[in-house]
């Protein structure tokens, strides 16, 4: 009999811990300890699945397909941690083949994700995809540090007439060689201090205006010499409003012409290596670039093709049983990359509230 109480006590002390250990990891609560974890691996999946649907839309429009975009509109992970201790006993004689005493446990753990797509189309693909870029945006990116030149030769179509290299299919451009002088005259001039952005308010309206910073140091002076020469720009004065457009009014205007994302994406598709088989049966355009134009304006992205990606490829994707990716050493494609898909939020001009939202309620 002692040793049938002495053995139903021990079950019951169990039985008291383990309803102990399960309450004590309720108070604890299992949010503050995913937050660590979900946090940066939902980051990092957006990260390279939007890296990876970007490359894989450059090689669409390479290849004349049609660009999808998916958004990921939200993502809801909720978590459920449960138990339950059940106790119950009963005594009886030694040797009596009855039940002395019992012990249940029970529990369950639910991690249950809920990841919400939605398609650019409609109203927001246009917005997106198809409304050229917001000079002032141009302009903001140039006065926040990016290089002048690298934002203008991606960016714009045309400053004050002078045209921008484009190796689209319906319209390539080989790109005017005063255009490369202007760019770089700006990135000179941006790098010196010579230059400079402000809003001016007129008539209730708000435009940009670019200044050239006068100066007796030829370091500052020779790109704004340049600059104004360029453009045919009023040598009496430092202030010059930007205007959206092919040509200016006046010699105190700057007419850029922007391109719209779809541009951006199509100009940078034709740098893609592509397989030589694809161009010669013709299931992928080409564009062919004098040595002249290639030394004018250089490949900004360099894309790779082969059966199989290096394993730490910045980007990789598979598309038509061939492998494309970005090499991670190769800076300059990776900046380019990088910018390309940054650039997706200077033309969105709908809701203010950021996207993908996580939400991640845990109890």
């Amino acid at each position: 009999m002692k040793t049938a109480c002495n053995l139903a006590f021990a079950k019951v002390v169990a039985g008291f811990i383990c309803l102990y250990v399960l309450l004590l990891a309720g108070c604890a609560g299992t949010g503050p300890s995913s937050i660590a974890r979900d946090r940066f691996d939902y980051v990092t999946s957006i990260s390279d699945s939007w890296k990876r649907q970007m490359l894989l839309n450059l090689l669409k429009v390479r290849y004349t397909d049609a660009p999808v975009f998916m958004d990921i509109a939200s993502v809801i992970n909720s978590y459920e941690l449960t138990g339950d201790v059940n106790l119950f006993g009963q005594l009886a004689k030694v040797n009596a083949g009855d039940q002395i005493s019992g012990l249940g446990v029970t529990g369950r753990y639910a991690d249950k994700p809920t990841i919400t797509y939605q398609p650019l189309a409609g109203d927001k693909f246009t917005r997106s995809l198809m409304l050229p870029i917001p000079i002032p945006s141009i302009l903001f990116l140039i006065q926040s540090g990016y290089p002048a030149d690298m934002v203008l030769r991606i960016c714009t179509d045309s400053v004050n007439g002078l045209q921008n290299s484009y190796g689209g299919p319906g319209r390539p451009q080989a790109g005017d060689p005063k255009f490369r002088e202007l760019i770089a005259a700006i990135r000179e001039s941006q790098a010196a201090g010579g230059l400079g952005m402000k809003m001016r308010t007129a008539a209730d309206k708000q435009s940009m205006v670019i200044f050239l910073r006068p100066s007796t140091d030829e370091a500052i002076a020779a790109p704004v010499r340049k600059i104004r020469e360029l453009l045919s720009l009023d040598e009496t004065v430092n202030e010059y409003s930007f205007v959206y457009g092919s040509y200016p009014e006046n010699n105190r205007e700057v007419a850029m012409l922007s391109r719209s994302i779809m541009q951006v994406l199509v100009d940078f598709s034709s740098y893609i290596d592509v397989p030589a088989e694809d161009l010669a049966e013709g299931r992928v355009y080409g564009i062919q670039r004098t040595p002249e134009q290639e030394r004018l304006f250089p490949p900004l992205l360099t894309v790779r093709c082969g059966p199989s990606a290096p394993g730490d490829a910045h980007v990789s994707v598979n598309y038509r049983n061939q492998w494309f990716w970005i090499e991670d050493r190769d800076k300059q494609s990776k900046q380019i990359f990088n910018f390309m898909m940054y650039m997706f939020s200077l033309t969105e001009t709908g809701s203010t509230q950021a996207a993908p939202i996580v939400t991640v309620p845990a109890r």
